[in-house]
Order: structure tokens, then sequence, then C-alpha cells
């Protein structure tokens, strides 16, 4: 593709014609997708546009669909190196203690990272939620501030998670928007599909105590496309779900609080993913760690660091719409100091058309960098008086 440089950013001319802002699909919300359920919400996984809403911004329980969050915080340890699938984990008395949906870990039992994230992600157990949060912050408390730490870093507003797995706490509560973006945000891992969207499994295979894991999300075995994510209840939040399909390249997310049986739930679903893949495509851009530049690097052990897409990136409109006259637009930040950490932010790639933003999505350091140390700090110095004295 050809680009210009204006003023420090790379413009992309884009011909692709009746591209609508995400705030423009959240109009039609008035179509009857949604009776009994308290709240609910649909949208498009890689523009974030809202297709569908109903109260979506009540603060409600979210019972085990909490663990969205938690299989989030477990993704990212996987991907920066602090946990690997393969690693023993130890179960303490106080992880074997939960109650509730459980793989019922005994005290002192070990089990691999990667048999315990099945736990969490087709068997809904706590037990496994508490012993992952154990080893990746040290303390279920420590683990829960990471949680709320990681709802602000998303921007959301009306969530606050009192323990990892969703158990009725006093003050424990998040909305069917915060969820849908938590889930967006989980989905950038595209591994994680590979456990939510998992419809059986066992653990302790080997063993006299083999144990049969069937997801909890039955939508995974009976609406084509589905591959996660989580369903919650309790006798407090009722029936509730966050689930995601994909369908021709384009991918929904629909979450529902608060429906009166699992029956209901799943019917409700399932009658807004059909609505958006009846209704609307996708157009995509770039996948995922598609390189769209280098930031430069101050005392970085090296000079420049790839930045590339945090996510897949893809324009929406009605089925059978074109697109056309969009902007695109690369800026990379400046005076960026080492070290920096692989996921952290470098720069913004944004879509606009007629003056209005359609995307705009952040663009990350492709590997962490170390600080550069004092050698490759004199050679460069050495360097440069070199160069300025030719």
């Amino acid at each position: 593709m050809l680009c210009k440089k204006v003023f420090g950013l790379l413009v992309f001319p884009l011909l692709l014609a009746s591209i609508l802002t995400p705030a423009a699909f959240a109009n039609e919300s008035d179509i009857k997708l949604v009776d009994d359920a308290k709240s609910a919400i649909l949208i498009e996984r890689d523009t974030g546009a809202i297709l569908f809403d109903k109260n979506s911004q009540e603060k409600l329980p979210p019972a085990s669909m909490t663990k969205i969050m938690t299989m989030l915080l477990i993704m990212e340890a996987l991907d920066q190196g602090k946990l690997k699938l393969n690693e023993k984990i130890r179960a303490s008395e106080y992880a074997a203690s939960m109650g509730g949906s459980q793989i019922f870990l005994e005290a002192g039992e070990e089990m691999t990272a990667e048999e315990l994230l099945k736990g969490v992600a087709i068997g809904s157990g706590n037990d496994a939620s508490v012993a992952l949060a154990e080893r990746i912050a040290g303390s279920e408390g420590e683990f829960v501030k990471l949680m709320n730490a990681k709802v602000k870093d998303l921007g959301l507003k009306n969530t606050v998670f009192k323990n990892p797995t969703g158990l009725p706490t006093e003050g424990h509560y998040s909305t069917a928007y915060d969820m849908a973006i938590m889930a967006k945000e989980l989905l950038k891992y595209e591994d994680i599909t590979n456990f939510t969207g998992t419809y059986e499994a066992y653990l302790r295979e080997d063993t006299d105590k083999k144990f049969w894991l069937v997801n909890t999300n039955r939508l995974v075995r009976f609406y084509p496309g589905v591959d996660g994510l989580k369903t919650g209840f309790t006798n407090e939040a009722k029936y509730c779900l966050t689930a995601t399909a994909e369908k021709d390249g384009m991918r929904a997310i629909a979450v529902v609080f608060g429906a009166p049986t699992s029956k209901s739930r799943n019917a409700q679903v399932t009658k807004m993913l059909d609505y958006a893949f009846s209704q609307y495509e996708t157009h995509p851009m770039y996948k995922k760690d598609y390189l769209l530049g280098k930031a430069v690097l101050s005392k970085g052990s090296q000079k420049t660091v790839d930045a590339v897409t945090s996510e897949s990136v893809s324009l929406l409109t009605k089925k059978g719409q074109s697109i056309k006259d969009v902007k695109q637009t690369v800026t990379l930040a400046k005076n960026i100091k080492a070290p920096i950490q692989k996921g952290d932010k470098v720069g913004t790639l944004k879509l606009e058309k007629d003056g209005k933003t359609i995307v705009e999505t952040p663009l990350v350091a492709s590997k962490s960098v170390k600080n550069a140390n004092w050698w490759e700090l004199y050679k460069r110095s050495f360097g440069m008086f070199t160069k300025m004295g030719e």
C-alpha cells in the first residue's frame, strides 16, 4: 500500500463505502431480541460496534462470568512469560476449599497451568480459578487488585470485583457493556478459544480419579461457530452468559444478565447472534500483530521496536454495503524510554471517514526491550562523535 508522511504521521489513503461509526448501530436496539433478561448487549468484536442494547449499563452480579477477567489475566501472564502452560501448580488448602462449581482439587494436589485453565474455561472451577490466581499474584487478594486495575486500564467504570470466581459477595458487580469489553480484550488471545470452545475434556485422565469436564456453555455444541466464553449462575444473579461466535470472518459477542432459566438465556443469546450474522458483515483490514511501523526507543538495547496491531482490525457495514473514502493514519509515539514490555502501547492506528473516527486502536510493542548497558551506550556515543567529526 502506498503511503505518504504528513507532519510526522503516516497517512494511508484507502479506497474502501457507507461505513457507519460504532454509535450508528446502537440506535437499532428497538428490535425485540431480548425479553425476560435483566440486561443484554450485542457487539461486533473487531470494531466494538454496539448492535443491540438493553440496560447494558445496569450494575448486576455477574456470577461466574467474572472468570472472563480471571482468564484474561491468566492469558496475559502466559503471553508475558510469567506463567507456563506446562508448569506444575500446587493447590493450597484455601483453593481446595472453594464451593460451587469445582474440579475437586485436594490440598497439595499438583496440576499443570494448562489443566487448571481447562478447569476454569470448561468446567467453571472455582478451585482452579483460585489456584491460578494465587500462582500469578501470590494470593487471592492480590489477584483481585490486578483484576480491578485491569478494569481501570480498560476504561470501565461500572465493575468492581471482590474475588476471581464470581461467588456471591457484597459489592461484586459488573454490567453487560463492561463484560462485553472484557470479552473483547480476552479474545485478543486467540488461543483462549481452544479452551472455551472445547465441549468436553478430562482431568486426571490416567488415574483412578479421572474427572469429566463438560462445558457449562451448551451453545458450544449446539450453535455453529460458538467457541466461548463463559456462563454464570447464582440464586441472586440468575442465568447469565457471555458468548462469542465467528461466521464468515465476523465475530460477535453477546451478553445476557439475569435470565430466569438457562433455556431462556441460551435462546436470547441465539437470537442476538442470529441477528448479528444476518444483518452485518465485516471487512477485514489487518490481523493481530500486523507490522505498521517501527517506534524509536531511547536508551534501549535496540534502537527501535516493531509497532504491531494489538487486535484484529476491520470495518463493519450492513450486509451488502460496500466501503470507500476511508483515511488511515498511523501515529507512532516519540521519546519512548526503555525498558518497555511486549504489548506496551507505542502508537495508534486510526481510520476516519468524513472527519469522524470509525476505528481507533493501539499499536503495541511486538516484544520486550531492556535498557541498553553502559557499553552499548558508549559505542553509540562514540559512533555519534565519529560521524560528527567527519
